[in-house]
């Protein structure tokens, strides 16, 4: 199955490892020093040019990828047909 994530970028929902919320995750220092290591590494796809919402970390060929999207954890969760969250 495929899951939209903003502009024309479109994942395999195979490939998904996690989905965060940015407001409630960035709070804690771990993830901010994830988010910075991937930006340094060129891991991080900006797919809005609105202000983010959630970031959605993927496995693609044993690589991290990380998107950062305008979509919310829940709208991204019902268009994957995930109803109980």
């Amino acid at each position: 199955m495929y899951l939209h994530l903003g502009q024309d970028t479109v994942i395999t929902t195979e490939s998904i490892v996690a989905m965060f919320d940015i407001d409630a995750c960035t709070v804690s220092k771990k993830t901010r020093d994830f988010l910075a290591s991937a930006e340094k590494n060129g891991e991080v796809v900006n797919v809005s040019y609105e202000l983010p919402k959630s970031f959605v970390v993927c496995e693609k060929q044993g690589k991290t990828v990380v998107y950062i999207t305008q979509l919310s954890t829940k709208t991204l969760l019902l268009r994957i047909g995930k109803t109980n969250f």
